[in-house]
């Protein structure tokens, strides 16, 4: 969405900036001694213009941008800029291969003119080239966005935790994306370059059968394009109309246009534009009559069909949300309100909206737009353009009778089927408007009750300052220790909870991680924002419990991980060890830095700071291999693993190595501790060793 955001700002400045220095616009409106060439207000307008144009002229760059920060999961300024670096990388080897192929290996600019031209005629495309941000090269348009901001998106969150080996940590982490994104999108664009021409040719073919299918394919485009309102993705099927050749292609003031609204701008600065295209605007046109009428005339449809107690609450909150979709041409408000209480009158909005576009065919109508259908968007490149070019007051005959539509059809569905649109709920249900995030909470169907009982045990979301996790505890900074509640934190399944001035320490176990990421996006919703409606009683939350297993009485013995001395777990200078808030175990002070498996099982977890093992065991021991006391801080750092998450482990196989004195001279105990976190779910738990210790010793005694 953020190159979207930035669209109707920069359609403003081009609107304007287009329709005053056009002459014939001026003329026209005898505003040419005032605002023609050589007056300050020309200039000023020239500058808006190009202001304005730069943003559409570059809008792959900002797609590649804008999708690589939205699909980051952390670090989003890292991928932003690897996207940049591998936007210019691809396209720089694709132009170096049009030069290779079509000039020698020149790369001058008279050289590449020619080899671009050669390139178009060998294919068959016209506009199958471009020049983005001076570089010759393949016409992606948006898809060519797209492609680097996914793909660098992706390698930004394989690698942007990354650890190298020492001689080369300095490249490791964040540092190593924008390294390994100019890789892949080198050979990338040595790739496009040779299949890219094919994709052009299916687009080109996809264009001519939309442009063929007349009516009929408007129809279908404004109906597809509405219904994907709320999966999010109407932006991903209108842009490559917008943007490609697939919305059709056309030579403007001697250069070939591709994308219906590439053309309509390119008309809308040409002076010799008698009439906009309306091959291109049919893309467009069709969303002011239902934005600006329809939707308003629903509006009063639902206003009109409220309870009379609720109708002033209704009637505010309606007119605001009807307002916004006639000025701006913003609809979610409305639209996610229908679809959120009765879905079939979001069906119906769907089949109005593509008979609005096939009507606006119809007629001729040629308005463009920034992103959407409202007031100002009409009234700069419609009203202002004059009806001549633009038929614009088809929109308003249009628009009325579809006000009436709207209201009729709405009307009478809400009544027949007692539709519980704003103000007819329960009196004990809100009044209000819904959005994109009810819908999807509705579709889900359940809130994480541990994330909601975790929050408010830290005294809410703005009372954190920062969130980590060890193997076994989240480790929070708060602003004010004082509003945290132990009890509410034990209520979310937490075994204890360990308070050091504003760090706090919550003992969940080796799922911590889990716990962790559930809580992070929990906060990023809506709902973390007031927990006020949501009780803390015992039943409203259900945390996961293994099924313990049958008795059997079965014997199990777990051996040393660690060669050492064996200490009981209760002398380690760690509580919620030596308490046994994780578990039972036993404890090894190390005498070598390697740790072995101590029975045949799975890896479960291993954290980032790669200080600890969890693993579960072939016989249901859940168990936690912690190295040392407060590693975690070391991030890393002297630590080795050598398996993966979900790796299959036998007795005695070597899982880490770590530099047991480079560690101990850092002022870090050693001391570790192995603990079966589910020991009350055995019949009998016992540690059967004390002093020295080798790996493989039997060091716990576990009856099912």
């Amino acid at each position: 969405m953020l190159p979207i955001a930035i669209l109707p700002v920069a359609g403003l400045f081009l609107g304007i900036g287009s329709s005053f220095t056009n002459e014939t616009m001026l003329k026209a409106y005898g505003l040419y001694g005032i605002m023609g060439p050589g007056t300050i207000i020309h200039g000023i307008l020239t500058v808006m213009s190009a202001a304005g144009s730069i943003v559409f002229d570059n809008l792959p760059l900002l797609f590649a941008i804008g999708v690589a920060i939205g699909m980051a999961k952390r670090e989003k300024e890292v991928a932003a800029l690897a996207s940049v670096i591998a936007f210019f990388i691809m396209h720089t080897a694709i132009s170096a291969l049009i030069s290779v192929n079509y000039a020698g290996g020149d790369m001058s600019m008279d050289a590449m003119e020619q080899a671009v031209v050669n390139l178009e005629q060998n294919l068959g495309l016209s506009g199958a080239t471009s020049m983005v941000l001076g570089i010759y090269t393949l016409n992606m348009g948006v898809f060519g966005g797209i492609i680097v901001g996914l793909g660098t998106a992706a390698l930004h969150n394989r690698f942007y935790k990354i650890q190298l080996p020492q001689v080369l940590s300095f490249f490791g982490g964040t540092r190593f994306v924008p390294i390994i994104s100019a890789v892949v999108f080198l050979l990338v664009g040595i790739l496009m370059y040779f299949i890219w021409p094919y994709i052009q040719k299916v687009i080109s073919m996809l264009g001519n059968l939309v442009q063929n299918t007349g009516y009929i394919g408007t129809l279908i485009y404004g109906i597809i394009e509405r219904a994907l309102i709320p999966f999010g993705l109407h932006h991903v099927f209108y842009m490559p109309f917008w943007q490609t050749n697939v919305g059709g292609s056309m030579e403007i003031a001697g250069q070939t246009i591709n994308g219906a609204q590439n053309i309509f701008f390119a008309q809308l600065a040409d002076p010799n534009t008698t009439k906009f295209s309306v091959d291109a605007t049919r893309f467009m046109a069709g969303k002011f009559p239902f934005m600006m009428f329809g939707l308003p005339g629903a509006a009063l449809a639902m206003y009109r069909c409220a309870r009379n107690e609720k109708k002033k609450v209704v009637g505010g909150l309606l007119l605001s949300a009807a307002l916004t979709a006639f000025l701006t041409g913003i609809t979610e408000p409305l639209e996610f309100t229908f679809l959120f209480v009765a879905p079939i009158l979001y069906v119906v909005h769907c089949v109005l909206a593509g008979i609005s576009f096939m009507l606006m065919h119809i007629f001729g109508v040629g308005v463009g737009m920034t992103f959407s259908g409202g007031l100002i968007d009409m009234t700069l490149f419609g009203i202002m353009q004059g009806n001549a070019k633009t038929h614009w007051l088809y929109i308003v005959l249009v628009g009325i009778v579809y006000f009436f539509v709207y209201w009729g059809v709405f009307t009478f569905l809400i009544k027949k089927f007692n539709f519980k649109t704003p103000g007819r709920e329960a009196d004990n249900e809100e009044t209000k408007l819904y959005t994109r995030s009810d819908v999807n909470a509705k579709k889900d169907g359940k809130t994480d009750m541990t994330s909601v009982l975790i929050l408010k045990g830290l005294g809410g979301k703005e009372n954190i300052a920062d969130i980590d996790c060890c193997a076994t505890r989240l480790r929070i900074t708060v602003h004010n220790s004082d509003a945290v509640s132990e009890d509410i934190l034990k209520q979310s399944g937490a075994a204890g909870v360990i308070k050091k001035g504003n760090g706090i320490q919550v003992i969940y176990g080796p799922r911590v991680t889990v716990i962790k990421s559930h809580l992070e996006d929990f906060m990023e919703s809506k709902e973390s924002v007031d927990l006020s409606g949501y009780g803390v009683a015992d039943n409203e939350i259900q945390t996961e419990k293994e099924t313990a297993p049958k008795a059997d009485g079965t014997e199990i013995f777990l051996s040393s991980p660690i060669r050492g001395k064996a200490v009981p777990l209760e002398k380690v200078d760690d509580e919620v060890f030596s308490a046994g808030i994780l578990g039972q175990g036993i404890a090894i002070e190390p005498s070598e830095g390697k740790v072995f498996a101590p029975v045949d099982g799975v890896v479960e977890n291993i954290p980032k700071s790669k200080h600890a093992i969890a693993i579960t065991a072939d016989n249901d021991a859940n168990i936690l291999i912690h190295v040392g006391l407060d590693t975690v801080e070391l991030d890393g750092n002297g630590f080795d693993v050598k398996v993966a998450n979900g790796a299959k482990i036998k007795k005695g196989d070597l899982l880490m190595t770590f530099n047991l004195s480079g560690i101990k001279k850092q002022g870090y105990k050693m001391i570790t501790p192995m603990v079966v976190c589910n020991a009350d779910e055995f019949a009998e738990f016992k540690t059967v060793a004390d002093g020295d210790v080798n790996v493989g010793d039997d060091v716990i005694r576990i009856v099912r």
